[in-house]
């Protein structure tokens, strides 16, 4: 194994998603980062036109990610994308990514906030330090949220299927 997809297959475990085989680890990396690349581009958008409405916007499917066991987002790749490859679904979400989109509409929260309460600084350091935070997980695959929870609550421990 390559210290590539070792990293890789870290990360996605890191975010809960465990039992998968390394062939559907490989398939599903770029895929998992969709939800978070629409929601920082969106965020990229609200924060850069200071637009709380474009934010605000944002938040149920931020909510939603958070709640239910996928992202809204997920959707074009689960019942689009993925058929042109023949690629498997996403798995659920666990509380790991689940958190991450949690603590993600909080962010969208306190933003779209402070833009609304007139306070354009306050909301352009939380947006762009959203943006950047998901642009880490898009980028590169590792979930800052996910390590936060690791801080408090352990490693994700996962078995070889």
């Amino acid at each position: 194994m390559s210290s590539h997809f070792g990293t890789m297959r870290g990360n996605i475990q890191a975010q809960g998603f465990c039992g998968l085989d390394d062939r559907t680890y490989e398939q599903i990396n770029y895929p998992l980062r969709l939800a978070p690349a629409i929601c920082m581009l969106w965020a990229a958008a609200g924060t850069s036109l200071a637009s709380p409405a474009i934010l605000w916007t944002l938040v149920p499917f931020a909510a939603l990610g958070a709640i239910r066991p996928g992202h809204p987002f997920d959707v074009l790749y689960n019942y689009g994308l993925r058929h042109l490859s023949a690629a498997p679904a996403l798995p659920k979400y666990g509380p790991r990514r689940r958190f991450a989109c949690a603590l993600a509409t909080v962010w969208l929260v306190a933003t779209a906030w402070a833009f609304q309460a007139g306070m354009p600084m306050l909301g352009a350091i939380l947006g762009w330090s959203l943006v950047a935070t998901a642009f880490v997980n898009v980028s590169t695959g590792f979930c800052i949220p996910s390590f936060i929870a690791r801080l408090f609550l352990g490693k994700v421990v996962c078995t070889t299927p």
